[in-house]
Order: C-alpha cells, then sequence, then structure tokens
C-alpha cells in the first residue's frame, strides 16, 4: 500500500517522464550512448554529439530560439549566476533592476554584486504580484546595464509581461534577463519575437532530470558574457566541463514532450483549478493571491485569512508547500508574500499548491477534503467519508 502523501508540489520539481527516462537509459552504459560529446576523433564521441546537438535543437524549439542560442548549465540557479554575474563580470559600478519576488537563486545573486560594488534597484510587485513594464521604465537610469524580472513566480503563479519590460529595456539600451524556470512548457515562449536577451531554464520543472539546465543568450549578449566556470573551453567558452549526455538528452526529450502536451495539459490542469477552488469557495476568508490578471493555471497561492490550517497534520496527506523550496529550510516567512503586503502570520497561514502531469481529478477531491479536515480539527476519515 502507497500511504505517500497526494503530490501537490509540481513547482519545487516534477517527477521525470517515463519516456524521458527511457531516453536517458539508452544514454548510460557500455552497450549505450556513453560517450564523451567532446571526443571528435571517433565514433562513441561524435554520436554523443549528434544527442546533444538534438536536444539543444529539441530545448530551443519550445521556446523560439535558434540552436546555437542554448547554452547548456546545471540548472536555472547556474544559468541565472552566469547571466548576471556574466554581464556585471569586469564593469566598475553601474546599476541592475531586477524585483523583490524574484528566485533567490535571482536575489542572493544580485546581492553579490551589490557588496561588489553594482548598484541595485528590487522594485516592488504591485497588488496583484506582478512587475508592470512602467515600473521598470521609470526605474531605469543612465548607468542602467542590466535587468531581470521573471517570467512566472514561482510561489504566485503569477505572468509579468516581459515582452513589453524587455521592449523598454531594449530602448534604454541595457541587457534583458529572464528567470523562466517556471515558464517553459505552461506558457508560449517566442525567442524570436520577444525583446529578451538572457532567459534561463531548468529541466527538472518540465519532467525532466535534476541537475541540468539551459541558458538562452541572444545577439546583443553574447559579446558582453564572460564565462563563470572555466576549464576546457566548452559551450563556446561560456560554460566549460564535460557534458552529461544523459542528462541532456533527458531535457531535449523534456521540452519535446511539453511541446507536444502543451495545449492539452493547459485545457486539463485549468479544469482541475477550477475544480480545487469551486470545492473551497466556501471556506470563510480565503484569498487567492495573484488571482486576478495573467497566471499560469498550475500554481495557487492560497491564504487562510480565516481559521488557520493545521500545517503539520496537513502534510500526512498532501505534499505542499508553505513557500519556495529555495526557502523551505527556513523558518521566516515567505518574502514574496511580504512583499506582496501580506503580515507575517497570514505569510504563514498560506499554502502553495502546484498541480501538473499526473494530478487528477480524485487528487483534487482528496485534496480540498484534507485541507477543510485541518481547517476544522475533524479526524481526515471524518470529513473523507470514512
Amino acid at each position: 500500500m502507497n500511504d505517500l502523501p497526494l503530490y501537490f508540489d509540481y513547482a519545487a520539481t516534477t517527477p521525470v517522464d517515463e519516456r524521458v527516462i527511457q531516453v536517458m537509459v539508452e544514454c548510460l552504459g557500455a552497450s549505450g550512448n556513453f560517450g564523451n560529446p567532446a571526443s571528435g576523433s571517433h565514433r562513441y564521441g561524435q554520436q554523443a554529439r549528434l544527442a546533444v546537438e538534438q536536444a539543444r535543437a529539441q530545448v530551443a524549439a519550445l521556446v523560439g530560439a535558434d540552436a546555437e542560442q542554448i547554452v547548456w548549465t546545471s540548472g536555472a540557479t547556474e544559468s541565472n549566476n552566469l547571466a548576471l554575474k556574466g554581464v556585471a563580470h569586469g564593469r566598475q559600478g553601474g546599476h541592475i533592476v531586477t524585483s523583490q519576488i524574484e528566485h533567490k537563486a535571482v536575489l542572493d545573486t544580485v546581492l553579490q554584486l551589490e557588496q561588489a560594488g553594482v548598484v541595485v534597484t528590487r522594485l516592488a510587485p504591485d497588488a496583484h504580484g506582478r512587475i508592470s513594464p512602467q515600473t521598470v521604465r521609470n526605474a531605469l537610469r543612465d548607468d542602467t546595464f542590466l535587468v531581470s524580472v521573471m517570467l512566472v513566480n514561482n510561489e504566485l503563479g503569477t505572468v509579468n509581461d516581459v515582452a513589453a519590460i524587455g521592449k523598454a529595456v531594449r530602448q534604454h539600451g541595457a541587457v534583458m534577463h529572464v528567470d523562466a524556470a517556471q515558464g517553459a512548457g505552461k506558457l508560449i515562449i517566442d525567442l524570436q519575437q520577444w525583446p529578451v536577451d538572457l532567459m534561463s531554464f531548468s529541466a527538472h520543472k518540465v519532467y525532466g532530470p535534476k541537475g541540468i539546465g539551459a541558458l538562452y543568450v541572444g545577439e546583443r549578449a553574447r559579446p558582453l558574457l564572460q564565462a563563470q566556470i572555466h576549464g576546457g573551453g566548452h559551450e563556446g567558452g561560456l560554460r566549460s566541463g564535460t557534458l552529461a549526455t544523459h542528462q541532456i538528452v533527458g531535457m531535449g526529450a523534456a521540452f519535446a514532450l511539453a511541446g507536444v502536451l502543451h495545449s492539452e495539459e493547459l485545457l486539463r490542469i485549468g479544469q482541475l483549478r477550477g475544480r480545487l477552488l469551486e470545492q473551497l469557495a466556501e471556506v470563510p476568508g480565503l484569498v487567492i493571491n495573484g488571482g486576478r490578471g495573467p497566471h499560469i493555471e498550475h500554481t495557487l497561492s492560497l491564504t487562510f485569512n480565516g481559521e488557520s490550517p493545521n500545517l503539520e497534520r496537513l502534510s500526512e496527506h498532501l505534499a505542499f508547500s508553505s513557500t519556495s523550496a529555495c526557502n523551505s529550510s527556513s523558518s521566516q516567512p515567505s518574502h514574496v508574500l511580504l512583499a506582496l503586503g501580506l503580515t507575517p502570520q497570514a505569510a504563514r497561514q498560506t499554502l502553495r499548491l502546484s498541480l501538473g502531469r499526473y494530478t487528477q481529478a480524485q487528487d483534487i477531491d482528496q485534496a480540498v477534503r484534507a485541507i477543510k479536515a485541518s481547517l476544522q480539527s475533524q479526524p481526515f476519515w471524518a470529513v473523507a467519508g470514512g
């Protein structure tokens, strides 16, 4: 009997799709495509290189980029570091604009740059958890060289208009970076049309393996970007290190699947979200943070301003998050919710539920019963009906 709680934390990570696992397995073992992609003098290395380049094209295809604009990294955290530090490297001073609700991989990186002498402006979100293009435009200064604003907020599911923000940034002459770890596979991304110079991705948010990601590097950014990892000149000199073929092909397969399944999954998850909210509508004082305006269907931030849920009890039945995974080891309330104007107490009475490829209608129904039981201080079986 599987007594694990129901999984409602897809924003933290996704299970690897079985179809992706099969592709990855083919790159392991003596009978597989195990060669070093940098070993071009024999067929083992050549075949591995072909697999890597096919995956590069698959990732590029999902986001409207050219294959040669995709640089492999170990994940979105490294991609963010390469983008921000890589553009700032060697500069004396200057100004960066970002937001208060970015992922810690961006916030901690710009903090390090700030300590090194760069001036940083951290923009507050509007009441609905978004960063407006006008707010960014107003923050630009003569010495602004870089703007970093996420596509989808990892706690709220809110979507920023990065195309409009990028247009303002490009008109100013600065470089635009977007953390799109939560957006790939959930939104249509078109880097052929969007005025974005750098964009970060991670495989494990898209039913691919952990430990692999990518950075899109556009034409304007490439001459400015300096490597942060040296030793061999891999990836066009931007990221040295032996390429992990099995992880790379896994990311490529995952992104290709995301493109095929996008419309179907968006419709299904939208229906599941509606089912969840309909059943929770009777809960007094329930607020959906960032629920108005553009958002992805997959992620919900729910604050209980009435009776607070017993999170410890609820965790026996649901795998959820009370903040982002990057903050889960801290007892501090979510920096995103505080920036949104919630009190520390309200932030601690907030659940992040995220739906995904394997969420079923019956999972939604059980989740609602568990949430209501945690509010009513009743045994779960009593609310569940036996």
